[in-house]
């Protein structure tokens, strides 16, 4: 029953491409909105804090339906559901372009990530088992293209849109490949034989409810906690309450009900759980830098969207490149966990770099090979990971088990992305007034240069009065642009010294003897 699934020759490559276009669809949309925000600000006449849900409602809809998703193929086929998946996808798209206000295109942004929750893990599913076991390293390789390439085309891509055209175009876009994608999987992709359907009186409902209002809840704490100041807010403190609750029931119903809508029993699997924690950790690392890099360069070197995107191809390339020949090492048999070690030791020497790199008015050079390096550490994390996820998984356990690393790649991105706001909120703070202490106003040196700005302001024509005032606002200025890079580096380092520490855990993960067992698959 198994290899039924296994595809050979044109189809398999219809198939392939089908299922990576689904994935870098949803992945784009992640990222591609994050330029585009300012414009929709201005023209839906919204707050930024109103203009932040066109984000989170995304990731909220996303993550609630990324468990259920190997669930869903089971209730009504996988072919029908992925179509649909697309479909709804697509007509969100539209409906997002054509909002007129911004609760409208925060609504349909959430449905948008319903559907698009379901293209990321069921083209993983899909590319999976179309190819027979001894292949599925190089499975893995295609899909992750997609996967590591999507965030990065998203930011220059936007900001090409946006500069060209006009915000809705970053949606209608998705309306032609949405419509193509849909045509393709109607006519080649093949649903497994399941066992029978569940009656809708069998559907675990409550599971449903709690894995919603649970993943929702602390997706919702991570996205506005920093802007709403975190417990200091009571929606964010009934939140996190709920969330926490809601997770504890949430497991208690799923291992005690007969037909649980996520099987949590998979992760009974060792390999399986050590992937699902190392998932976290990419998904922490990936998102988390390429958030903050064009955080950086826009605000603090005063960069265009077009530039600062621009900026991240040359390290997708490099990831792109890095992807087939880390699935022909997997499949000659290098080890995973080798592989996920030096990835780190890469991750963490890209931060360090960046670390020593920021400066006030870094050059767009600098960056150049630092992010090379990034590519090259992704795409030694990325493959392997999924492989020793998936690696000793069979049938439906694949989809269950894509799902659970699915999920907590996107929770790590949430969650590192929360981290590193709240993180650079506060040593902005520290390092401020770190600075300002050094800058006693009886300090000669301070006074001098104050005086050199006010009297180069009064040469230029300003009343001495303003002067002044401006040129206190001038030092003022570079104080706050020097804590903000400090912030920066600190960030760097942070992230790569976590990636350091896991480096003997990683080591210390039992390979079990892969070739073997995936011979074994195919009887």
């Amino acid at each position: 029953m198994h290899e039924s699934l296994v595809e050979y020759g044109p189809r398999r490559v219809i198939i392939t491409i089908t299922a990576i276009f689904c994935a870098l669809l949803e992945i784009v949309d992640t990222t591609i909105v994050n330029v585009a925000l300012n414009d929709m600000k201005g023209n839906l006449g919204a707050t930024l804090n109103e203009i932040g849900w066109v984000i989170t409602a995304y990731a909220i809809g996303n993550v609630i339906i990324v468990p259920m998703t190997s669930w869903l193929s089971a209730q009504f086929g996988r072919r029908n559901y992925f179509a649909a998946s697309i479909i709804i996808f697509t007509v969100c798209s539209f409906l997002c372009g054509n909002a007129s206000g911004i609760w409208q295109l925060v609504f349909f942004r959430f449905l948008q990530g319903l559907g698009g929750g379901a293209l990321l893990v069921t083209s993983q599913t899909i590319i999976t088992e179309s190819y027979p076991p001894e292949k599925r390293s190089m499975a893995q390789a295609i899909y992750g293209l997609g996967v590591i390439i999507g965030p990065t085309l998203g930011p220059p891509l936007g900001g090409y849109i946006v500069e060209h055209y006009s915000w809705p175009f970053i949606f209608y876009i998705n309306i032609p490949i949405g419509t193509i994608a849909t045509l393709l999987t109607l006519q080649f992709v093949r649903s497994p034989k399941y066992a029978e359907k569940k009656k809708a009186k069998e559907v675990d409902w409550a599971g449903i409810g709690l894995l919603a209002v649970s993943v929702g809840s602390l997706q919702y704490v991570l996205e506005r906690g920093q802007e709403d100041d975190w417990f200091s807010s009571p929606v964010i403190t009934l939140l996190t309450v709920t969330a926490v609750l809601g997770f504890f029931f949430f497991i208690w119903r799923e291992l005690t009900a007969k037909n649980p809508v996520v099987e949590l029993r998979v992760l009974k699997n060792g390999n399986l759980r050590v992937g699902t924690i190392l998932s976290f950790i990419l998904g922490f690392g990936l998102y988390g830098s390429t958030f903050i890099i064009p955080l950086y360069t826009q605000s603090n070197l005063g960069w265009t969207a077009e530039q600062s995107g621009a900026l991240m191809i040359p390290a997708a390339l490099t990831t792109a490149f890095m992807m087939p020949l880390i699935g022909k090492m997997l499949t000659m048999g290098a080890k995973q966990q080798v592989l996920v070690a030096i990835g780190m030791l890469i991750f963490f020497i890209y931060s360090f770099w960046g670390y020593k790199i920021l400066t006030p008015d870094t050059g767009k050079d600098a960056f150049f090979w630092m992010l090379i390096f990034r590519g090259l550490g992704m795409g030694l994390l990325f493959i392997p990971i999924t492989a020793l996820s998936l690696s000793s998984l069979k049938g439906q356990q694949i989809g269950q088990g894509a799902s659970f690393t699915g999920m907590m790649r996107q929770l790590g991105g949430s969650f590192g992305i929360a981290i590193i706001t709240t993180f650079m909120a506060h040593q902005n703070i520290v390092h401020r007034s770190a600075l300002l202490s050094h800058m006693a106003s009886d300090n000669p040196i301070v006074q001098q240069r104050v005086s050199g700005i006010e009297h180069s302001y009064i040469a230029k024509g300003m009343a001495p009065d303003i002067a002044l005032k401006s040129a206190y606002q001038a030092m003022d200025y570079a104080v706050m642009k020097q804590a903000s890079v400090l912030s920066y580096m600190d960030v760097f380092l942070y992230l790569g010294l976590m990636f350091l520490a896991c480096i003997p855990f990683v080591l210390m993960v039992k390979s079990k003897k892969a070739p073997k067992i995936d011979m074994g698959d195919m009887h």
